[in-house]
């Protein structure tokens, strides 16, 4: 049986503000602020897709895709 892809964060560059609440909620340490203090998937394998990212995202610049 195929194994099914897990949905991965897209973050929406213009829409985020850099904060960094989505790096310090991510319980892999996927995410981290790029030189552009920008959200960045830093570490793709790391990601497990629970969305918390998403969830916490006061600007609504995450979405698991």
């Amino acid at each position: 049986m195929a194994k099914k892809d897990k949905k991965k964060p897209v973050i929406n560059r213009q829409w985020c503000k850099g904060c960094g609440i989505c790096v310090e909620f991510c319980p892999e340490d996927a995410l981290a602020l790029d030189e552009m203090e920008k959200s960045n998937l830093a570490y793709p394998d790391k990601c497990n897709s629970c969305g918390m990212c998403e969830l916490r995202c006061p600007d609504l610049a995450i979405e698991l895709q």
